[in-house]
């Protein structure tokens, strides 16, 4: 038997006959139980823990295993759970879909805009095929990558997605499997890719039945969800075989462009190989295969460049969130101390993460109080995906208030330049790019009541120093859940109309400006004047002498500064001021010189480029 050919789960063959593969190491007998027939037929025993049996199931079949002593219960790797997770699992015909795409080969991360989306919450409906029908809307705007947050089986039908529970099942509450594929094939023919959130650190609680099959967790570790996935310990192997052919199936049977990695520092794994090389490896393998481009993308917390290098030390992932970017932003203009933002809020700061993508790059972090990262020197930009609002800066807030509820409107047009003119692969979060005022707040929609009642209070606990704030929402509330979908007025009012189409001209910007569209590391230079609140970005250009200016004022009076001499003679590409873009007017001259003074209205920013 070929271990590393196991495919878990069930296999129909498009007809009658289906192959079901099961790990239990410790069982001493396996049945296959079909809903229909209360039928039960005995597995057999094969080598390092599987169980198989090939029998007749057509797709559409509903089955689950029983255990001595335990069960039925629903298969961990089940492709559909059509009643929730505690419900039975159903087989899957993995080639029924005729897909349309095969001129498509996946795209380069430095081509990338990306558009962070919760299904559930994205359209009234909450479902893939709904999604289809705001394609076009996207791409008007010129994104043209989608990142969806984790569509596994969770329980219930409104979540994050981050509790899932059946990482190979696609959540029934979106429309199932088939319509994921219709979904991705329908991006695909509008020239835009398609980035999953997955989840391989942690499986929420309930309907989580791993345990009673075999040792997926361990004990070796903590982690914030409780016992570490196994990924080191003992029966290990067939653990990482789990979550390997999990990541090859979503990139490879649904045709998805990249995979989003959840925490991975909380990934405990001392292998000599670990498990985040070993993904990387067998995803070049299958680009190889396929001849389409894949993508990893790793959130993780530790400022450590060995994850997104190449080496025998490096784990070769290719692009990474950079937290800091947003907290040096956010921190600065707003003036928030609480958590991890206690560790920024200068201009200085947002300078840095400008020049050098990490703040703490092997610097003293106080709030850690210890020196904390490494250097980001030598790594082009491309590598790193930045943003100024994302689901955990916004849904993890008390009541998930967005930038638009916190910030002025000209302050939201120059964070969204310090953003998108950046050199970083930008990600807005959906409905960021007319200013949405619907919050996206923290919801779940378990079964458990003693769980209901632990994430409620825990919830209260966390926020307990917020009471100036109001009370938390309750998570379990349908209310809560409903009041985070999106409003859609961005077509309604005149600043959002304005706002929306400032996005768009800047999106067109980043891809069509020589200067912005050099991803290479040492062509930028950012320098903060803290006395006037003016950060100057220099983006040059391959061609030698080319370079475009953007010069963000965060100040709340209007300021005037000299044109410095270094920068020469300049035209203006764009004001946030400007009338088109509903500003309270122009104040910087359409051309300047060195010594000219360049005169800027509170809270705008400008785009200047080399004559």
């Amino acid at each position: 038997m070929n271990h590393s050919k196991i495919i878990p789960g069930a296999v129909n063959n498009g007809k009658k006959e289906t192959t079901f593969t099961v790990w239990a190491p410790d069982a001493k007998a396996m049945q296959l139980v079909l809903e229909s027939s209360s039928t039960e037929q005995a597995m057999e025993k094969r080598e390092r823990g599987y169980w198989q049996l090939k029998t007749e199931a057509p797709a559409g079949t509903l089955y689950r295993f029983r255990q001595e002593g335990k069960g039925p219960l629903p298969d961990p790797a089940s492709l559909y759970q059509p009643d929730g997770v505690h419900g039975p699992s159903e087989v899957i015909d993995r080639n029924a879909f005729e897909w349309t795409d095969g001129q498509w080969h996946g795209m380069a991360l430095e081509q990338m805009v990306i558009y962070e989306l919760h299904v559930g919450t994205f359209t009234d409906e909450g479902t893939f095929r709904a999604m289809t029908g705001k394609l076009d809307y996207l791409k008007r705007l010129g994104v043209n990558t989608i990142e969806i947050m984790p569509v596994a089986q969770f329980p219930g039908n409104r979540n994050w997605g981050y509790d899932g529970v059946f990482p190979y099942a696609t959540q029934n509450s979106y429309g199932g499997p088939g319509s994921l594929k219709m979904l991705i094939d329908a991006c695909h023919a509008q020239g835009m890719a398609v980035v999953l959130d997955v989840v391989y650190n942690h499986l929420g609680p309930e309907g989580n039945y791993l345990h009673a099959y075999g040792p997926y967790f361990t004990d070796k570790y903590q982690t914030p969800w409780g016992m570490a996935v196994n990924y080191d310990d003992a029966w290990c192997d067939q653990v990482r075989h789990y979550f390997l052919k999990n990541a090859l199936m979503w990139l490879d049977e649904f045709h998805i462009d990249g995979l989003r990695l959840d925490a991975v520092h909380a990934i405990k794994d001392l292998s000599p190989k670990h498990f985040l090389k070993e993904l990387a490896e067998e995803v070049r393998t299958l680009e190889t295969k396929t001849g389409c481009r894949k993508v990893l993308i790793a959130e993780c917390d530790l400022n450590d460049r060995r994850f997104i290098t190449e080496g025998e030390h490096a784990l070769g992932l290719d692009s990474q969130w950079i937290d800091e970017f947003h907290h040096a932003v956010r921190a600065y203009v707003t003036g928030e101390k609480r958590g991890y933002y206690s560790e920024f809020g200068t201009l200085n700061q947002v300078a840095k993460a400008f020049n050098d993508t990490y703040v703490y790059d092997g610097i003293w972090s106080p709030g850690r109080k210890k020196t904390f990262g490494t250097s980001a020197k030598n790594i082009d930009y491309q590598k790193f995906i930045t943003f100024i609002q994302n689901h955990d800066q916004v849904g993890n807030r008390m009541l998930g208030d967005r930038l638009s509820t916190t910030v002025s409107y000209e302050m939201q047009k120059v964070m969204a330049a310090t953003l998108l003119l950046s050199p970083y692969v930008p990600m807005l979060f959906m409905g960021e790019e007319y200013g949405e005022k619907n919050p996206f707040q923290y919801f779940t929609s378990h079964g458990d009541e003693q769980l209901i009642k632990a994430v409620r209070e825990g919830r209260k606990r966390e926020f307990a120093d917020f009471q100036d704030e109001g009370e938390a929402p309750d998570p379990h509330s349908e209310e809560t859940y409903n009041r985070s979908k999106l409003s859609w007025r961005h077509d309604q009012a005149t600043a959002a109309k304005a706002l929306w189409e400032y996005y768009r001209f800047l999106i067109q910007l980043r891809q069509t400006h020589a200067a912005l569209m050099n991803r290479m590391r040492g062509h930028l230079e950012a320098k903060a004047d803290n006395e006037k609140d003016i950060l100057f970005v220099r983006r040059f250009s391959s061609e030698e002498g080319k370079f475009a200016i953007i010069v963000c004022h965060f100040g709340k009076t209007d300021k005037e500064t000299s044109w410095p001499e270094a920068y020469g003679q300049c035209r203006k590409v764009l004001d946030s001021a400007a009338a088109q873009w509903q500003g309270p007017g122009e104040m910087a001259p359409a051309n300047i010189a060195p010594g000219d003074t360049l005169s800027l209205p509170a809270e705008s920013v400008c785009l200047y480029e080399s004559i």
